[in-house]
């Protein structure tokens, strides 16, 4: 749900210097002549979920495992979780609707929550299993949290990165200042021309791994700007900003949360009362030196904490 860089917390300056940030960067990536890794990392194939065809890259056998990515990204965002998870599970990272080698259809009302939640469902459903583990950062967090709600007996455990329970992300909106002040892009993605002022190059500019950016970059070019935007139209809280009045469903399976506590998009404040929302138990595992792409910046902690967690 967020894009960051260091050069500003306003979206319209981010623009400009991540602009320079990724073109450099591209620039002296496209330079060097590395092994394309992503077919290494699983087999690729194709779900369907309606009429819309999910792009999927899978590895291993045993208890499946769906990772959804979340925003500027795409499935090869979980590269450095995805083998460590494959020695014991059927890892399944896909693309979401309107993100690289996925479907994109056109029009705000095909990406709501519901249509996303279909699509993962989907997937469990292509791979003939009941349940699955399921893992999502920032959208993909979203996506994960309100599948768990929506389908509880399909979910055999939670586990979301750097995205809070949406009750705690709307309360944050109302009452938190600063973190209104933080969602600025998120706005400026609701309006209607946002699309045609937001370019590929920009939304690289997270990518710290010089041999990533230039991937991210072609998936970016594959994805569609107005698809990924529509994340944001159809779901994203918009002002007036009030606080959940009623706590909705709570998750019936076990819950682990990773949240980089540097993420300027999404502040921790949200993280809070999270155990109110949860039938079962929370482990939360904060990590002060990481921001909001927290399975980037801290890759072997995240790895390890999966792990350990599953194996309890």
């Amino acid at each position: 749900m967020a894009q960051n860089n260091s050069c500003s917390r306003t979206w319209m300056p981010a623009i400009v210097c991540g602009l320079l940030l990724a073109v450099v960067g591209w620039m002296d990536a496209a330079a060097a002549d590395e092994p394309d890794d992503q077919l290494e990392l699983g087999t690729h194939g194709f779900a369907q979920s309606g009429d819309v065809r999910m792009h999927y890259v899978t590895k291993g056998e045993g208890p499946l495992v769906v990772m959804i990515h979340g925003f500027p990204d795409y499935w090869y965002t979980w590269r450095n979780q995805m083998p460590a998870l494959a020695e014991k599970y059927q890892v399944v990272a896909i693309d979401q609707r309107g993100f690289n080698e996925s479907d994109q259809p056109v029009g705000v009302q095909n990406y709501t929550l519901d249509k996303l939640v279909g699509d993962v469902k989907s997937v469990i459903q292509h791979f003939k299993r009941e349940q699955a583990i399921i893992v999502g950062h920032d959208w993909g967090g979203m996506v994960a949290w309100q599948f768990a709600m929506t389908h509880p007996e399909m979910t055999e455990r939670l586990i979301i990165l750097n995205l809070p329970h949406p009750n705690g992300l709307q309360r944050e909106l109302a009452n938190n200042p600063q973190q209104r002040e933080n969602s600025a892009y998120a706005r400026f993605f609701q309006t209607e021309n946002a699309a045609s002022m937001v370019t590929p190059e920009v939304l690289v500019a997270w990518v710290k791994d010089p041999d990533a950016r230039p991937k991210h970059l072609a998936a970016m070019q594959r994805s569609s700007m107005e698809g990924m935007l529509n994340y944001y139209k159809a779901n994203y809280p918009r002002e007036p900003y009030t606080a959940p009045t009623e706590d909705g469903p709570k998750v019936q399976c076990s819950v682990l949360m990773i949240h980089g506590l540097k993420d300027q998009a999404l502040l921790p404040g949200a993280l809070n009362d999270t155990w109110k929302w949860l039938e079962k138990d929370l482990t939360l595992v904060t990590i002060p030196d990481a921001d909001h792409f927290v399975q980037h910046d801290a890759p072997e902690l995240v790895t390890k904490s999966i792990l350990s967690w599953l194996d309890r």
